[in-house]
């Protein structure tokens, strides 16, 4: 029996518009919303009185007194009899902020969202930038010779990508688990400092092996950083709001590949400076920078919305008195757990056992979208990692190569904000991923029937692989569903990081295929990206089936039970999250 919807890319929870059924006792049922419709309500929790749902269903005089205020109407604890099983646990951080009964007006709440997004939000972004700059000025490296320099090659390069992402991949979980007992507040930053070290530390490599151990190292201190922002950022963003933040996050990444695109353009003329080369420079600094914004997110994050006042040197960049009023406070712990109660279900400082971890690990409702994660970005990733060796190769030089590189990422980042709107606009997360893949396919069948030599070949390839790494990026989207359907808090740590884990597998195989022996224009491997690309095609096609023919079932069972029944159900069950 079900009474949560475990899977938001479809409005399966209900239908705005209601049909009157004066032989029901709820006296009105809304009809859930086919999946070939678009829009519809988002929601995680689907409350016992199916009734206070809809609008339609309050009388005029009390649409009027409500109507630009966010209130208990709505929410799993506008049933009085259904609140108890929705309240916070006792360790709760929000738990004497939390106002089941509180009225706020929309004004208040967009002006404390807009204010977290400069004080969260932009500080996640901050802080990608920096991981983002340690992972990927490799590829700017790459431009200033520093295969040559260090005797390898193509093969060298694409193993000690492996390594890195493998160690990367390794790391995801075990991170997750140590930032969810010690707060990623404090955990975050510790990362970005152990990191920087090592991103410092590259400018000293020398050949094959001191290459193969920094990749590793890196790879191993940097995984868990994204999903342990993630989990942050749901402490202080509604279910919703979350995909838009994300956008933001990963707007920052691209961004950051253009502005390294211009740091490189002035670092890497330092080479033949004390002796290093440009690419030796290139890490030193970049590194530097990292340690400096990793000590400075120590004294800035706080760890919750209702613990920003200073605490000794621990948040020496917040004020005394804190960034929020009471009454601030309990609009936004009450926000996020009407919105999503499971989030008051563990307190941020407390460690997952193994019992939780196993149960997180085997909730297949959750693995479509890490069987998605496995395989969707690797039609466009190997483009992307040798975009700037591919430029070389087609004859432009270091510095015009990394300019070039810019056009692509700007790309990038329209896609991205657009088709993330989108989303959540028409409440559809699978068909957008599927725009992926179908944009992907014709460019690749342009690299690959391409002629080696014709008029401006040069131009149009680096129009067609502009094109590729300029793609629709579902990632924000994909990471909110494994938010959404979780259920529990326990599920969105360990699913965060499984999906992260299946990306960076993706990155793992993405980087064996540009081999070698099929350069520069990559014949073969083109074929097996196309090849992919049709799977994947029909892997978010099969997803969307899955979720839809799971919410209506359970959507069926919930719909048919009574009010009493439902109340018997929640006293009475073992399901947790989003078994309910």
């Amino acid at each position: 029996m079900a009474h949560s919807v475990p899977e938001k890319d479809v409005a399966l929870a209900y239908s705005v518009d209601s049909a009157r059924d004066s032989s029901s006792d709820e006296g009105t049922r809304r009809r859930a919303n086919p999946w070939w419709r678009f829009g519809g309500e988002d929601r995680s929790f689907v409350p016992v009185n199916v009734l206070s749902t809809a609008k339609s269903t309050r009388s005029s005089s009390d649409e009027d007194e409500h109507a630009n205020e966010n209130t208990i109407y709505g929410s799993v604890f506008s049933d009085s009899r259904a609140q108890e099983f929705y309240k916070p646990i006792e360790k709760y951080e929000g738990r004497h902020r939390f106002d089941m009964h509180a009225t706020w007006t929309e004004d208040e709440e967009k002006k404390l969202v807009r204010r977290l997004d400069w004080r969260i939000c932009l500080w996640a972004c901050i802080m990608f930038f920096a991981l983002q700059l340690d992972r990927s000025n490799i590829i700017q490296a790459l431009s200033d010779n520093m295969l040559d320099d260090l005797k390898l090659n193509t093969n060298d390069y694409n193993n000690g990508m492996t390594i890195f992402y493998c160690s990367f991949l390794f790391a995801e979980l075990p991170s997750q688990l140590v930032s969810k007992k010690i707060g990623p507040d404090n955990w975050i930053p510790i990362q970005m400092l152990l990191w920087s070290v090592v991103a410092c530390s590259q400018s000293h490599i020398s050949g094959r092996k001191s290459f193969f151990a920094t990749r590793s190292l890196l790879g191993m201190l940097e995984g868990g950083f994204i999903p342990d922002v993630i989990l942050y950022l749901s402490y202080f963003y509604k279910n919703r709001e979350l995909p838009t933040r994300l956008a933001y996050f990963w707007t920052s990444l691209t961004a950051t590949n253009i502005a390294s695109s211009f740091l490189a353009y002035g670092i890497l003329h330092l080479r033949g400076r004390n002796g290093f080369a440009g690419w030796q420079w290139l890490f030193a600094l970049e590194g530097a920078l990292t340690a400096i914004i990793g000590i400075l997110s120590w004294l800035y994050l706080p760890p919750s919305p209702t613990q920003t006042k200073r605490s000794g040197i621990k948040g020496l960049l917040r004020s005394k008195e804190g960034w929020f009023t009471e009454r601030e406070e309990v609009i936004m712990v009450t926000r996020i757990l009407r919105d999503d109660p499971g989030k008051a279900t563990m307190h941020n400082r407390q460690a997952i056992n193994f019992r939780l971890l196993w149960e997180s690990l085997t909730d297949y409702d959750m693995w479509p979208i890490y069987l998605i994660g496995l395989t969707w970005t690797i039609p466009m990733t190997p483009e992307t990692n040798y975009l700037s060796l591919t430029l070389r190769s087609l004859g432009f030089d270091t510095f015009r190569t990394n300019l070039l590189i810019i056009p692509a990422y700007a790309l990038f980042i329209l896609q991205l904000l657009f088709w993330t709107w989108i989303s959540e606009k028409y409440n559809q997360r699978f068909f957008i991923g599927l725009v992926s893949q179908i944009w992907a396919i014709p460019l690749i069948v342009a690299l690959e029937l391409l002629p080696k030599k014709f008029p401006n070949a040069n131009w149009a390839r680096f129009a067609i692989s502009s094109l590729i790494v300029g793609y629709p990026y579902a990632h924000a989207m994909l990471v909110a569903i494994t938010s959404r359907n979780s259920g529990t808090v326990r599920t969105r740590t360990v699913g965060s990081s499984l999906y992260n884990m299946a990306v960076q597998t993706s990155n793992i195989i993405s980087s064996q295929i540009y081999r070698n022996d099929d350069k520069p224009l990559y014949r073969r491997g083109n074929k097996i990206l196309l090849g992919i690309a049709a799977y994947n095609s029909l892997l978010f096609i099969g997803a969307k089936f899955f979720y839809v023919w799971k919410n209506q079932k359970r959507d069926k069972i919930w719909l048919a039970m009574s009010h009493d029944q439902r109340l018997e159900y929640l006293a009475t069950t073992k399901d947790e999250g989003n078994k309910r």
